[in-house]
């Protein structure tokens, strides 16, 4: 019974999750953006030294949807959305779910400014309400949202530089404990023109190879999106994959097989940008959720 309590007290959060996702879809629809499905069950995942995909069979599930709906980019289509379910290895906490629900959203002719700018739009549209409260901060959703560098972030909370912190292997350390629990407390926050070893499959930015073109989305210091201005140079593709299996083995990890059939179709992509935003997340902050197991129907260690 303490199961089906846990389930029904949810209700209320249930509720209102399917209205927010009743409203994102119509937003995209209202934008004229086709709504696609692509495979859970994939062979190769994108390398990234920082993401673990759970191996299904021989394959793997998908950690994100990415490569898939690049690939229809490629084929034309043009402005595409999903809302589906991605899986990520050793990810649980009270902001992670292994299993969770992505939005992901791509547009021909855009670059990650842009998207910036359609990110306030979806959000607002999602909320339904100028501003909302979470963990005790009123945060104001109108436009426009704070938009700070990293390395502006870098200086003004840690003191240092970017540059400074990769050579010394703190980076990550000092965005987690110093600079994402400042992001977006009183109106959310995009963080952008990340260092380049850190945009593995973004463009570089046009007169500033130093950095990829790509940004994250903060609302009260917790991270909801990733997005960047898409990388479609197959040649430059591989290489940045093939680092990131080199890092990948260096921490000790599995090595994943090679995604030929994306690389092959990079070379007919279009410019164009890409987002993923974790719709867990936006859920529990726009109720003011604790914690992410609030505005899920099941956890895993309730199944």
């Amino acid at each position: 019974m303490a199961g089906n309590w846990a389930l029904s007290r949810r209700r209320g959060a249930l509720v209102q999750r399917g209205a927010i996702f009743d409203r994102v879809r119509g937003f995209f629809q209202e934008k004229g953006y086709l709504e696609v499905e692509t495979p859970f069950r994939i062979p190769a995942p994108a390398p990234e030294a920082q993401i673990d995909a759970v191996a299904s069979a021989g394959w793997f599930l998908q950690t994100s949807p990415e490569l898939c709906m690049k690939r229809m980019l490629a084929a034309g289509y043009d402005s595409i959305f999903q809302i589906c379910r991605c899986w990520r290895e050793g990810e649980r906490g009270t902001r992670h779910l292994s299993e969770f629900t992505m939005l992901e959203w791509y547009r021909a002719g855009a670059d990650y400014l842009s998207l910036m700018e359609e990110t306030e739009a979806l959000v607002g549209a999602a909320a339904a309400v100028p501003r909302i409260v979470y963990r005790g901060r009123s945060v104001e959703l109108t436009s426009p949202w704070e938009r700070i560098t990293v390395a502006d972030a870098f200086r003004l909370h840690a003191g240092t530089t970017p540059q400074q912190a990769l050579a010394a292997g703190t980076f990550d350390e000092i965005m987690v404990e110093q600079i994402e629990p400042r992001l977006g407390l009183t109106r959310p926050t995009f963080i952008y023109d990340y260092p380049a070893c850190c945009g593995a499959l973004a463009r570089l930015k046009e007169g500033d190879p130093s950095v990829a073109e790509r940004f994250e989305l903060y609302i009260g210091g917790l991270e909801i999106a990733n997005a960047f201005s898409e990388l479609t140079d197959p040649r430059e593709q591989r290489s940045r994959f093939e680092a990131e299996a080199a890092e990948r083995s260096k921490q000790g990890k599995a090595p994943y097989p090679v995604p030929e059939k994306f690389l092959e179709s990079l070379a007919g992509m279009p410019e164009s940008a890409g987002i993923a935003l974790g719709l867990d997340r936006l859920v529990m902050v726009l109720l003011d959720a604790e914690t992410i197991d609030e505005v899920v129907a099941f956890t895993t260690e309730e199944l």
